[in-house]
């Protein structure tokens, strides 16, 4: 069964609806410029209040940053109890590996060949875990860091599905597109963030979208 990460919470409610409509992963920014950003206190308050009232059915909850120190990284991660880290900027290989296994790579290659190249040099840090995405493949937009609604082409997430055990799929997927996309690239998780906003509302779930997205996936 499909995975599925509902990314850019920045609400206990949001966060709640995606819980019981079945997410798997919930994910919360701490990159300042993203429109979905988060402080690590109010992350705090909502993850400590998911794993209190969800305990061993609590998803993975994963915080994602750009451009971040280990230090800085490890200190937010500590705090609010994440599971994973997803590394959205341009990170280095080492960086995962200091992380120790709690951290995953999104990638956003340009070309077919620049995702093979990306999938070969992430390789040998992707974390062990099953719970957590080997890679993330979003698209590709100048200057930006994923959260985009843009769709990554089938030619590229299909050159690399076969080398990254478990990829999750991301940008501009949502509830009408989500079982196209599913059943033409086969991936282990699919991830997203505006596809279940309301309109003009970033970090703003809408949660007929969220139930529809999730169960379309699944």
């Amino acid at each position: 069964m499909t995975k599925v990460k509902i990314c850019g919470l920045t609400t206990l409610d949001d966060a709640r609806i995606a819980v019981e409509a079945g997410a798997d992963l919930l994910g919360f920014n701490f990159y300042k410029k993203s429109p979905r950003y988060l402080t690590s206190d109010a992350a705090q308050i909502i993850c400590d209040t998911l794993r209190s009232d969800y305990g061993a059915d609590c998803p993975a909850l994963v915080g994602v940053f750009v451009n971040e120190g280990v230090s800085a990284i490890s200190v937010i991660t500590n705090k609010v109890g994440l599971n994973f880290a997803q590394l959205s900027g341009d990170e280095s290989d080492a960086m995962l590996r200091e992380l120790r296994g709690i951290g995953f790579k999104a990638i956003r290659p340009m070309n077919v060949a620049q995702a093979l190249d990306d999938a070969q040099y992430f390789a040998g840090v992707m974390p062990a875990s099953e719970r957590a995405p080997s890679l993330l493949l979003d698209a590709f937009k100048s200057g930006e860091y994923g959260g985009t609604g843009q769709s990554v082409s089938d030619e590229i997430a299909l050159a690399i599905r076969d080398h990254v055990p478990r990829l999750m799929l991301a940008g501009g997927l949502n509830p009408d597109n989500v079982v196209a996309r599913i059943a033409a690239v086969q991936p282990w998780g699919v991830d997203t963030a505006s596809g279940v906003e309301f309109d003009g509302q970033p970090g703003r779930k809408d949660p007929d979208k969220v139930r529809a997205f999730i169960q379309a996936a699944k």
